[in-house]
């Protein structure tokens, strides 16, 4: 498991409003708040550095692993940080605060950059807010040196502020611009940006020239650098016939670009004529002023042109040179590929070898000049056969590595950000095996001007003295001009309160007559700097520029810094307090800087509270407030753990977080230091991270980041994914040897999981082509191994790896190897002989495969002969794998030979196998069969044997074969399907079983062999005895009410027998009591019964059987449902109805129906009046209908079918059930209920359906109670 330390965080969770009103950023002693130019100080704010504050004095309560851990920065917050700060906008000048990283850890190298920019901020430029009078001050200009596009409008910036507003006006060419005579030509609104418009015509060189804005104030004036303004330029290629360029091979070259001068200098690059562009290599290569060098000419560098392009920046345009064409002279004339490749290729082609020469730069030394902070680029190109290579160094010293990089094949030195130390000797080293030359570069540091103390703004009192100060360096030393308000200081008006020192300006006594902006140029032959700085007289109350009762919260035990930024003039003092008390804050754990702000070096639960700054002068005092509280740090106290997962499973990644719970958290997953993108496969929750069929992918390091808005904490872990190997490769054929071979190859990649073995397959191309069969088998710790071979093989081999998780593909195959042949060693398998007619024999092998033949034309001898008669052997030979021996006598055995044969001989002396002749049918069946009747569903089996000779044949088994004739039940359809039942082997007796009790069966008997069926026995007849029923089928419990329940039956699917009633057992319980056990038994008519229950709590357990004469069949069990809850319904239904009774569309509803049954009923009145009857079931045993309504509402029904009558019977009008001449009747299986037996054995009544009077009357009582069934009746 890798860890990370919790970031920490600081005093930022201030509004934006508070950051953005902070706009006196930048003071000496005079605004606490620093400059924000690129932010970094507020990184120091956040508590970068929580090691140093952390580290020794820690209270108890912090864990020390974590401070310890906090000591180094995760690499995935380094590449945040950086990629935070890239895109954070920048601007000149101290702006609003940006977003801010908040983490703990070791400085990444740029953040010692941020302590230097926040101790200096304390001396950086003063801003006067904007309210209060002031000169004007250059904000945004153009560069320099500014080049345009001709195709675009030009644009020259220049854009200022100051109080009141300054105005603009411009020079060109160090006279005034008039901008009002130039239609073209426009400003823009309360800007000095210059707009030249094109759109309606003119030329853009016309507006070449050096440019340079003023702005102007009743205060002073402002100026913008010098901007020399050039216009893009991309010129044609001039038109050249370029004649073959003839050269000796092995001879130097050099194709001269020569392009055409653009501004800015164009790109440039070779390519052929058809578009490819030239491969470069240190034999070939452009130099730095895009001539194409050749450092040897060989034979194919004129298998194509070559032509120099430029690319021109601006216009995005390529022009293309007419491409030189070579012709190559040479000893050797023809072009052979392989020479390429070969270890000596010049002397092998009869070029001369020769030492290193320098082909640029020319002669042994040269000097260069390089400007400070510019690039420095040497360069050396040399010829030679063999290609010489390049290598630098530095007279007396070391090459500066952390700024040196080689670039174009060694043959350019690049040193990025030269100073002064890099000025020296130089030299380069080109050496082949002929002998080596060099060629030294001085190298001479120059410098444009550049800032030592750059002039800020001054703002002074009244009566105050003061200074600016400009220096600057440079090489040559540069010269310094003072200027005021654009003018030179010398002819400006006197001012006695101001005395000119070289490069400072002393102010004593300042009085209000002094405000100006004054200039500093300090220049020399490489270039010039320019800057403006005003002196403001300002008599200003102390101020606070920061929003009132600012909200700050801080991780605990965190370093942060509380800003109170402020202005006045003359400089007011600042003093903080906590909580109202009046002690000044500092020392201890406060510190208060130079410019006010106040320090906490490590945040406890006690520095919360309420924070006071007063700033005080002569003029008065300002103070503010705020609030500082302190939060629990963010703690990742699972973390998630490496893991190991085979691929296809699933792994879990832990990450189990801690927090403020007043911060918002947010938990986050970086794969591989880059967000993680959550697929399908995966789930992200918030503890963990699970990934579903881990694929080979989705390995690499995890980071669990746990982010609230004031810290965050990492957590990583490792996920490696076993897979399958990959293929091995670069299989080998070595020793070859007439039985045996070496196969060497190289593994594949094992997939984090060790390979343990190898599997060798092979394929051959004779018997099985293309099918790859499995030879031996390594462990995988070889790469090499010997085969043994067969003879007379053309083998092809690959390889497998295996490891835990699976097997890889295989490999390439190797190259063939074909042994040599030799006569077969072994004989066929399996071998067999049977009849497959009555007169033959068929006999069949296992034929053998391509690494037993050993041989072409493999072919096999058959041989054949009688066992008993000991005849002289039969034989033939077959290429197949089989043969048929006919005209034999059935049944017979013999004794059978095959042996394997090629045309290098015989195989050895094969084994005798024994096989048969066909066989036929069985000429007798077995005699004197007995039956005897074991119970109600089985019988036992007695019959005498038959002769052997009868059986023609291997005797298979006796077989019986029954059916059901009819059933003792009358007018009961029976399948009269025959069934079997077989006795293996030479048995006499057996038994049959799963026949149906009560019925009438008929049996024969049969002798079976190989070959079928014998005759028939005499058939035999014998009655099963009656048995027990099956289950009642549907059987229903139904709870009309809370008195009674109500079961329902119907008659057994098989009644096996006369049923003569049913026997109900039934017990209450509740809970775990249970009652005494009541047993009721019904004639077997009755299909109905009614309990009456005893409590309306306790529910009842059923278990109902019917009965024949043998016994009870099988009992089926039911439950009473549990008893409503009658409170909790009516009470709901109460509370119901008073919300709604009140409601319009509930009235409405209920007089509709109201009068429709109003209406009903007159309706019914009319209709009895008119002697209409209502068609009321009469009271005597009638079946109820399809139609007939079901039970009353309320009632439980646990059953799957309503009670119908089944398809295929019709009721009469006394209540039986008449057989219908349908297949599927139900007298096919038996089925009874009250049904009993005739004098003459017929089965009548069985499925009589009877209604108790009792029961019919309680049904018409209930229902001329309800409405619904009088409304029934009217249809």
């Amino acid at each position: 498991m890798r860890r990370r330390a919790a970031s920490g965080a600081a005093g930022d969770d201030r509004q934006a409003a508070a950051r953005a009103a902070d706009s006196a950023d930048c003071t000496r002693g005079r605004s606490p708040s620093p400059c924000r130019l690129i932010d970094l100080c507020a990184v120091w704010d956040a508590g970068v550095f929580l090691a140093s504050a952390a580290g020794k004095g820690a209270p108890s309560g912090v864990p020390g692993r974590r401070l310890n851990e906090a000591e180094t920065l995760n690499s995935v917050r380094e590449a945040q940080f950086q990629r935070l700060e890239a895109e954070r906008p920048r601007r000149p000048g101290c702006g609003a605060r940006g977003p801010v990283l908040r983490m703990a850890g070791q400085p990444p190298p740029w953040a010692y950059t941020a302590i230097l920019l926040c101790a200096l901020s304390l001396g950086r430029a003063i801003e006067i807010p904007m309210d209060l009078s002031q000169p004007p001050t250059i904000t945004k200009q153009s560069v320099k040196d500014h080049i345009v596009d001709p195709r675009d409008n030009i644009l020259i910036e220049c854009e200022a502020k100051g109080n009141p507003a300054p105005s603009f006006h411009w020079t060109r060419n160090s006279k005034f611009f008039n901008i009002a005579k130039d239609p073209r030509v426009s400003m823009r609104r309360r800007s000095g940006t210059l707009v030249i418009d094109f759109r309606s015509g003119g030329r853009p060189e016309e507006y070449e020239g050096e440019y340079q804005c003023f702005a102007r104030n009743k205060f002073g004036t402002a100026l913008s650098n010098r901007i020399r303004l050039q216009v893009s330029k991309s010129p044609l290629w001039p038109k050249e016939n370029l004649d073959p360029v003839v050269v000796q091979e092995g001879a130097p070259l050099t194709l001269q670009c020569n392009p055409p001068p653009g501004l800015p200098s164009p790109v440039i690059f070779w390519m052929s004529s058809s578009m490819e562009p030239i491969t470069q290599d240190k034999r070939v290569s452009q130099g730095h002023n895009g001539d194409l060098y050749f450092s040897n000419v060989i034979l194919q560098d004129m298998q194509t042109d070559y032509s120099c392009n430029a690319r021109f920046h601006f216009t995005h345009t390529i022009q293309q040179k007419n491409p030189f064409t070579l012709k190559v002279l040479t000893n050797h004339p023809y072009n052979d590929s392989s020479l390429r490749n070969h270890p000596d290729m010049y002397s092998a082609r009869g070029v001369a070898e020769r030492t290193p020469s320098f082909m640029y730069p020319q002669g042994t030394a040269s000097s260069q000049m390089v400007l400070r902070g510019m690039d420095l680029l040497l360069e050396c190109i040399a010829s030679g056969v063999p290609t010489p290579d390049i290598a630098w160094y530095k007279k007396g010293g070391d090459l500066p590595s952390d700024k040196a990089k080689f670039e174009n094949f060694n043959k350019a030195l690049r040193i990025t950000n030269v100073s002064e130390e890099d000025s020296g000797e130089y030299f380069c080293l080109a050496s082949n095996k002929m002998g080596s030359i060099r060629h030294t570069i001085s190298v001479r540091v120059k410098a444009a001007p550049y800032w030592l103390d750059e002039p800020k703004n001054l703002i002074l009192a009244p009566g105050e003295d003061g200074r600016l100060v400009c220096r600057a360096n440079g090489n040559p030393k540069p010269t310094v001009q003072w200027m005021v308000n654009g003018e030179p200081l010398q002819s400006a008006p006197p001012n006695p309160n101001r005395e000119v020192a070289g490069d400072t300006i002393i102010f004593r006594d300042t009085q209000i007559s002094s405000r100006a902006v004054y200039q500093c140029n300090s220049s020399n032959e490489h270039g010039y700097l320019l800057a403006n700085a005003f002196v403001s007289v300002l008599d200003v109350p102390p101020r606070m520029l920061s929003p009132r009762n600012q909200l700050i919260r801080v991780i605990l035990y965190n370093r942060t810094r509380l800003d109170c930024p402020f202005f006045g003039s003359p400089i007011p003092t600042l003093r903080w307090f906590k909580n109202g008390q009046g002690s000044n804050l500092d020392g201890g754990n406060y510190h208060v800087y130079e410019n006010g702000s106040l320090e906490i070096k490590m945040i406890r639960k006690e520095d919360q509270g309420i924070y006071t700054c007063v700033a005080t002068n002569i003029l008065g005092k300002a103070e503010n407030q705020v609030r500082l509280e302190v939060k629990d740090p963010t703690r990742i106290y699972r973390m998630p753990e490496d893991q190991v997962a085979k691929r296809g499973s699933t792994a879990q990644l832990e990450c189990r977080v801690k927090h403020d719970p007043s911060l918002k958290l947010t938990v986050s997953w970086l794969k591989d230091d880059e967000p993680l993108y959550i697929s399908n496969r995966m789930k992200k929750e918030e503890d963990s991270l699970t990934i579903f069929g881990v694929a080979e992918r989705d390995q690499g390091s995890y980071t669990c980041v746990a982010s609230t808005e004031l810290d965050q904490d990492l957590a990583k872990a490792y996920l490696t994914v076993l897979g399958r190997p990959d293929r091995p490769r670069d299989l080998e054929l070595t020793d070859l040897a007439e039985r045996s071979v070496r196969l060497t190859w190289i593994p594949g990649d094992d997939n984090n999981s060790p390979i343990t073995d190898y599997v060798v397959q092979f394929e051959e191309d004779q018997f099985q082509p293309g099918v790859w069969h499995d030879h031996s088998r390594f462990p995988g710790s070889v790469n090499s191994a010997v085969l043994r071979l067969s003879p007379y093989v053309n083998y092809q081999f690959r390889v497998i790896a295996i490891n835990e998780v699976g097997s890889s593909h295989p490999s390439l195959p190797s190259e063939r190897y074909r042994t040599s042949g030799a006569p077969p060693e072994s004989n066929p398998s399996d071998v067999k002989g049977e009849g497959t007619r009555k007169n033959n024999m068929e006999i069949t092998w296992t034929p053998m495969n391509a690494t037993s033949a050993f041989g072409p034309n493999l072919r096999y001898i058959v041989k054949w002969r009688r066992r008993e008669a000991r005849e002289a052997w039969n034989n033939v030979t077959v290429w197949g794998s089989r043969y048929v021996v006919g005209q034999t006598p059935v049944y017979v055995p013999y004794e059978i030979r095959v042996q394997a044969e090629n045309d290098f001989g015989k195989g050895p002396e094969p084994d005798t196998v024994i096989g048969y002749s066909g066989e036929d049918y069985p000429r007798a069946a077995p005699t004197d069969v007995k039956i005897r009747v074991l119970n109600s569903t089985a019988i036992s089996l007695q019959w005498n044997r038959v002769y052997s000779d009868t059986v023609q044949g291997q005797l298979r088994e006796y077989r019986a074969y029954y059916w059901r004739e009819s059933s003792l039940l009358k007018n009961l359809w029976v399948s009269q399907k025959r069934q079997q039942a077989g006795f293996p082997g030479d048995r006499l007796r057996g038994v049959v079983s799963r026949l149906f009790p009560y019925s009438n069966y008929k049996l024969e008997m049969v002798v079976v062999n190989g070959r079928g069926d014998g005759p028939r026995s005499e058939t035999k007849e014998f009655t099963t005895p009656e048995g027990v029923p099956s289950a009642p089928r549907r059987f229903r419990v139904r709870q009309p009410n809370l008195e009674t329940i109500n079961l329902e039956w119907d008659h057994p699917e098989h009644p096996n027998g006369i049923l003569i009633g049913y026997t109900l057992k039934y017990v209450a319980f509740n809970g775990t009591k249970v009652g005494k056990q009541i047993v009721e038994n019904f004639s077997p008519n009755q299909t109905k019964f009614t309990v009456q229950r005893a409590d309306p709590v306790s529910r009842y357990r059923f278990s109902l059987s019917a009965r024949t004469q043998v016994g009870s069949g099988e009992a089926v069990t039911e439950e009473s449902p549990a008893p409503p809850n009658e409170a909790t319904p009516t009470a709901a239904y109460t509370n119901n109805q008073a919300d709604i009774a009140t409601q319009g569309w509930f009235i409405g509803l209920m007089c509709a129906i109201a009068l429709l049954v109003l209406i009903l009923l007159i309706v019914c009145f009319i209709k009895r009046s008119r002697g209409g009857k209502y068609p009321v079931r009469e009271k005597k045993d009638v079946p109820l209908g399809p139609e007939d309504p079901k039970e009353e509402d309320g009632s439980f029904d646990y059953s799957d079918e309503d009670n119908k009558p089944l398809q295929g019977s019709q009721t009469s009008l006394d209540g039986t059930i008449k057989q219908q001449e349908s297949d599927d009747s139900l007298v096919d299986y038996g089925e009874g209920g009250e049904g009993q037996f005739n004098e003459d054995g017929s089965f009548i009544g069985q499925y009589t359906v009877k209604k108790d009077k009792e029961e019919t009357e309680g049904n018409e009582s209930s229902e001329a109670t309800s409405p619904v069934n009088a409304i029934y009746s009217l249809a």
